[in-house]
């Protein structure tokens, strides 16, 4: 623990910087998934926040960390949406300009929003082009200060006041599962919930086609993929971030999966069941509670719900095209 990235006093310094700027989003429950899966279930619903997920916890405190020279000249950040999206509002409201480099299959509502927001978006090609080296040669070009989506000690003590807040709300948990990307929402997530409830089980979800941090995390190898076929576009990344992956070996029990059908079955639960519009992305946690991946009965569980941003005509595809039996797989 004494060799992590972060510690908890970082993330209790971000739930400052965070307070009364990132909403406090509501927890919700559903009687039917707790007599589905016999455990009590807690959401955690960061679709609820602003910029649309839990991205603006880690962006915004990120950017307020940054010394008056550093936000002079301006930040840079890669990402398929949420992420560009966040750092766009947090520069906005810290006054500080923002370059976002997006790939140009990123969902177009979280194009047009980063750009409302402000921030200056570069477009590149994920399967022949590399987002990072765009990035870098702005950083050497410009001066601009990088801000990655999960690889910054500042953003991963960001996210886990998501998990802060929900432990303090509903109690200790038993398990909490946590949707996964580049690994910095489950470590964060992680170390807030080992502090706040010692004993708590952490349990990360990943798309199947794009399992890298699963198969590092059972392996204890760096693990790099190609850019994985999945509709959870917020995880479709390659490799686990350095800085989360040395605290997901120290506090990650496990990485299960789940099918791009379930996360469009988990989509339809959401809003048939519990009335909230959900992102394939921020299905991933649910979906692995939902489809029974592991024994939970008799236990509290947290669930983080990590974003809601979808596209309205692929969100309605979903609802209109999911069968009834994929439905009740979900649940039973």
């Amino acid at each position: 623990m004494n060799n992590l990235p972060i510690i908890y006093a970082d993330i209790e310094r971000a739930s400052q910087r965070l307070n009364g700027v990132a909403y406090r989003t509501p927890v919700l429950t559903c009687n039917l998934v707790d007599q589905q899966t016999r455990a009590r279930v807690f959401f955690k619903c960061e679709n609820f926040q602003r910029a649309g997920a839990f991205k603006f916890r880690g962006a915004y405190n990120a950017i307020a960390c940054l010394d008056e020279s550093e936000k002079s000249r301006g930040v840079v950040a890669f990402s398929s949406g949420n992420h560009a999206q966040a750092i766009a509002l947090a520069g906005q409201l810290l006054n500080v300009s923002t370059t976002i480099v997006m790939p140009t299959d990123a969902p177009a509502i979280k194009l047009a929003n980063t750009r409302k927001y402000g921030g200056n978006v570069i477009l590149y090609d994920r399967h022949k082009e590399d987002r990072e080296a765009i990035a870098n040669k702005l950083v050497n070009e410009k001066g601009l200060t990088l801000i990655p989506p999960y690889d910054h000690a500042q953003v991963i003590a960001g996210q886990a006041t998501a998990a802060k807040e929900l432990i303090e709300e509903v109690g200790s948990l038993d398990y909490l599962f946590v949707c996964v990307g580049g690994g910095g929402l489950i470590a964060g997530s992680a170390l807030a919930a080992t502090h706040l409830s010692p004993g708590c089980t952490v349990i990360g979800v990943e798309p199947e086609e794009g399992n890298d941090v699963q198969q590092f995390l059972r392996t204890g190898k760096m693990v790099k993929i190609p850019s994985p076929n999945t509709i959870a576009d917020g995880a479709r990344t390659q490799q686990v971030g350095v800085l989360p992956s040395s605290i997901l070996q120290a506090l990650v029990k496990d990485i299960v999966t789940v099918s791009d059908d379930q996360l469009r079955a988990q989509m339809k639960f959401f809003a048939e069941h519990m009335k909230i519009v959900v992102e394939p992305t921020g299905c991933l946690a649910a979906a692995g509670v939902l489809n029974n991946i592991l024994a939970i009965a008799d236990t509290r569980v947290g669930v983080i719900i990590s974003g809601g941003n979808v596209d309205m005509k692929f969100f309605s595809d979903i609802l209109t095209e999911t069968s009834a039996k994929e439905v009740a797989h979900v649940i039973n």
